[in-house]
């Protein structure tokens, strides 16, 4: 008797733990572990998983130029107005004196200094022609963004400015966001949100008025590029399916790309101007400066590296799974025992590391019957019970193929069959089964099991 409640109520703490772990999967999908040691029927063995570097704050790392490069004020010396009172004229910029400069560094140095510092612009001295100022911002190594990008604004906030990134080290330039008092008078798009947005529309480029429109100097000095409210897209309001928003990333190549970059461009092309007229007799009034620039993301590794490091000026993955190059993105010599994959966040919690191979593991010779009779034929061995294990719950079979499942194809069962599009893995027709929490009827019939039992052990 005491041994079927025994049994009764392990089921119900397992049952229970996994309930747990689909209400709480924010747990889930960190990845910060490549490999750990198992005991396996053959003894102790590598169980290899997928990994990341964590999330830290990039702007550590890069490299910032502005076009045109004698866009900083300073030289000569200028005396700036404030745009909210055109008669409080004492700000002064002088690049020869350290209190009175404002060089583009100071836009990632410490917060809460007092007094603020930032990074200044000459004054719209050239008024009609447009005040236009790009300031870049390079990595020299591929990143991909956690958290919203955030810039602080000294001057008031842009009427005009466009964010756009680099997938190939500047070579080449895509929007992000457009921004604008009017969008369809800047750039002919209809203003949204990203409140707008679906998973299907995720990757529109859209123009918001909301960091631009209305004027409160004191107070609104943020612009934003709403990263987290895009993955909540996938994750929940409150980023706690994480799950599911790895899911996509793993399966979805452009969602992925999206969040990725090499560089970072700001295209300033209207300052702030009060929300009135420009004053043509008091051009001094209008300029840009940036207290803050605030880029939270982590080295892209391609899931193969748990960390990254800074030397000689250059971010590096420090690759694990016998890969190498700066985005761990190709295998290692004397390991091309097959062609070389990106880790997989599936399945979760763990993913699959997808590890080089030695070059010497296959080929093997296996006699084969041919309708000709008998004959030898070299065969690679694709699988067996230790580096080359089918993934996904595959089986191997001879030593020659993985049996997948139905959701799983590739030699190791490595790929989801499921549609490539947006939301098409927790399709219904995807094989995989969305990740929600457990139903409020599972939790009951749990909590009355548990009951019962409870009863039973106080009765024995």
């Amino acid at each position: 008797m005491r041994f079927h409640f025994a049994l009764a109520l392990q089921a119900l703490w397992t049952a229970v733990c996994q309930a747990a772990m689909q209400h709480y999967p924010a747990a889930w999908g960190h990845y910060d572990v490549c490999k750990s040691q198992v005991y396996t029927d053959e003894g102790l063995t590598w169980d290899y998983m997928a990994c990341q570097p964590e999330a830290t704050d990039m702007t550590k790392f890069l490299k910032v130029t502005l076009d045109p490069p004698n866009i900083t004020c300073g030289d000569p010396p200028e005396t700036y107005c404030a745009l909210e009172n055109p008669y409080m004229c004492n700000n002064e910029c002088d690049a020869s004196t350290d209190e009175l400069a404002h060089p583009p560094h100071l836009m990632f140095d410490i917060e809460g200094r007092n007094p603020t510092t930032f990074w200044q612009s000459t004054s719209w001295k050239k008024y009609p022609k447009a005040l236009l100022v790009n300031l870049t911002l390079s990595w020299n190594k591929t990143i991909e963004l956690t958290d919203d990008i955030v810039l602080t604004f000294e001057s008031g906030r842009p009427e005009q400015m466009v964010l756009e990134k680099s997938l190939d080290y500047g070579r080449t330039w895509q929007p992000y966001q457009f921004y604008a008092t009017d969008c369809l008078d800047a750039f002919t798009m209809e203003p949204k949100t990203v409140q707008d947005l679906t998973q299907h529309t995720l990757l529109d480029i859209i123009c918001t008025e909301d960091y631009s429109r209305g004027y409160v100097w004191k107070n609104d000095k943020t612009v934003r590029f709403e990263i987290k409210d895009r993955f909540a897209l996938f994750a929940g309001p409150r980023l706690h399916n994480m799950a599911s928003l790895y899911g996509q990333l793993d399966t979805t190549k452009n969602l992925r790309d999206f969040f990725t970059i090499t560089d970072l461009r700001i295209r300033l092309l209207r300052p702030a101007t009060g929300a009135t007229m420009v004053d043509e007799t008091n051009l001094s009034r209008y300029f840009y400066a940036i207290s803050d620039i605030k880029v939270q993301g982590r080295c892209k590794c391609n899931l193969h590296a748990i960390s990254c490091v800074y030397d000689k000026d250059k971010l590096g993955c420090e690759c694990e799974h016998n890969t190498t190059g700066p985005d761990c993105g190709r295998c290692k010599r004397n390991y091309q025992g097959r062609a070389w994959s990106a880790g997989s966040y599936l399945p979760i919690p763990k993913g699959t590391a997808n590890i080089c191979i030695p070059n010497n593991i296959g080929p093997v010779i296996r006699p084969n019957v041919s309708s000709l009779g008998v004959a030898n034929r070299k065969e690679a061995r694709v699988c067996d019970n230790e580096l080359l294990r089918c993934q996904n719950g595959g089986v191997c079979v001879n030593n020659v193929r993985c049996n997948c499942p139905a959701t799983y194809s590739g030699l190791l069962c490595e790929k989801s069959r499921c549609s490539s599009e947006l939301g098409g893995c927790r399709g219904p027709d995807s094989g995989q089964a969305p990740l929600t929490p457990p139903s409020a009827f599972r939790l009951l019939l749990l909590l009355l099991l548990g009951s019962v039992l409870l009863g039973e052990a106080a009765m024995l």
